[in-house]
């Protein structure tokens, strides 16, 4: 039965620190991970305009950073106070590939699988989605934590694709390695309805009352008696689930989406309701959302603010009534927060600051220092024409502000021909600025009335409860492609999937 005090947790953060920090021993029912793999593949995340269409505007949601570097010392931690089992693995996979990326990956996973087994309960199971380039690799991590003993099945997830030209077999499969932690594990065999060629179609097989199909069985001295179809088809370990195509209503605009049809599967498969589900690499919250869909308890991580603010629109628009009390832990909640996460990391900062005024990002992050527009929200001045659309422009200044910080926003307002611009600074305002800002005039919307055109935020203000002040926005301005409205469903564990 599920604690009436659980509140859903979100976190941003490693998830390494998280886990350790914050998820006690053996709380987890379940847990499902697709970690990015160490490629130099570039991660972007391309952004919905409000017709629909692609975004020109780029921004990088996960740069690969896992060197070997930056994994020695947690390579010696593994070796120095890890089993046996996996110390000698972790040295013989450095005997074999030596210190290059793929061993520094195989390091960073390795201290986080760990962590992930102490969380996981007797009763709890474990879905790894895996790259190709390293799933033989991560089997034989996996073995030496799990256990080999408690390996379940190689799942494979098939999809149709686009066709492409090249010198090998197009991919259209996906590996998860499915474990268990112990024999007692939760297992709620899925099964699916049977085919038209299926016993049903032979006439001796009838249905009853109830809708179950029977036939009669006679054998010499005994009385006929039932014998009834089981409940659907048993589901193998291939499993063909379509992959979300361009025009799929459950598409957000975020490269690794997973179809929600595949975590569905796993969640109802192997927890309860009520269960802990946990993501550590939650990227867009299919999982999060799946598992809330399913009445299920949820943890997430992400290292970016990025996918922390997706998550957080994704469950409102999903869930808009009937959403389970969640809480964001990581996130900044005052001004020394935010002026540790400023000198941390400038970009976390940036998008942290630009969902407090709901901006989406509006450069690339590879560009470097900020040489323009860091956000911008759009919305319609007449909702019933579509050529009404008008721009806010939003710059973030996470360092000291002048009054040179507002005369250049103006300029960029001209230029980008915006309706009103905003400066969220995490330093007070001067006075100088406050006037170069008044100085700017208003923007007179024929519907909504008059607005400063020009208008200074400070961090301090926004966690205050401040707020811009522009016409409505209804959902032109989310991040992604605003996710569809749900309702919740309850489910027949013993029943068809």
């Amino acid at each position: 039965m599920a604690d009436d005090s659980w509140v859903n947790k979100l976190y941003y953060g490693d998830n390494l620190d998280m886990m350790r920090k914050y998820i006690s021993d053996e709380s987890v029912d379940l847990i499902y991970l697709d970690p990015p793999f160490n490629s130099k593949a570039t991660y972007n995340v391309l952004y919905q305009e409000s017709n629909g269409t692609a975004s020109a505007a780029q921004i990088e949601a996960f740069e690969d950073t896992w060197h070997w570097e930056g994994a020695v010392a947690t390579y010696q931690e593994i070796v120095e106070n890890s089993t046996k089992k996996l110390t000698d693995l972790m040295h013989a996979l450095y005997q074999f590939l030596g210190h290059n990326d793929m061993m520094a990956y195989l390091t960073m996973m390795a201290i986080r699988l760990q962590e992930l087994h102490r969380v996981l309960k007797p009763t709890g199971s474990v879905y790894l989605h895996c790259d190709p380039t390293a799933s033989h690799y991560l089997k034989l991590v996996m073995d030496a934590i799990f256990s080999a003993k408690y390996f379940r099945n190689e799942i494979v997830w098939s999809y149709k694709r686009y066709t492409a030209k090249g010198n090998r077999y197009q991919r259209e499969h996906d590996i998860l390695f499915y474990y268990s932690k112990s024999d007692k594990s939760v297992f709620n065999e899925p099964r699916e309805e049977y085919g038209p060629k299926s016993g049903k179609a032979d006439s001796h097989y009838k249905q009853d009352e109830d809708g179950r199909w029977y036939r009669w069985q006679k054998r010499k001295g005994q009385e006929p008696y039932k014998i009834y179809l089981s409940e659907g088809r048993r589901i193998g370990d291939v499993w063909p689930i379509p992959h979300i195509n361009a025009s799929a209503k459950e598409r957000l605009g975020y490269p690794t989406q997973k179809p929600e049809a595949l975590l569905e599967r796993i969640i109802q498969a192997s927890s309860n309701e009520g269960g802990v589900v946990f993501d550590p690499f939650c990227g867009c919250g299919t999982t999060i959302s799946v598992a809330e869909h399913l009445h299920r308890r949820w943890i997430g991580i992400d290292i970016t603010h990025l996918a922390i603010t997706l998550i957080k629109r994704r469950l409102e628009d999903h869930f808009p009534n009937d959403l389970q009390p969640y809480e964001v832990i990581g996130n900044p909640k005052d001004l020394p927060g935010a002026q540790t996460l400023a000198d941390q990391d400038k970009f976390q900062f940036e998008w942290w600051a630009l969902d407090l005024v709901g901006a989406r990002p509006a450069r690339d992050r590879k560009k470097g220092a900020d040489k323009g527009i860091d956000g911008y929200i759009v919305f319609f001045e007449d909702e019933r024409d579509p050529g009404s659309v008008r721009q806010v422009v939003v710059q973030v200044k996470g360092g000291s502000v002048n009054r040179s910080h507002v005369a250049t926003l103006k300029g960029d307002m001209e230029r980008e021909k915006a309706a009103i611009g905003v400066l969220v600074t995490l330093q007070p305002a001067t006075r100088p600025m406050r006037e170069e800002a008044a100085a700017a005039g208003f923007y007179d919307s024929p519907h909504y009335g008059r607005f400063p055109k020009l208008q200074i935020l400070t961090i301090e203000e926004l966690l205050g409860g401040q707020v811009l002040k522009m016409p409505p926005r209804r959902q032109v301005d989310k991040t992604f492609k605003k996710a569809e409205k749900k309702t919740k469903k309850r489910e027949d564990q013993t029943g068809l999937f």
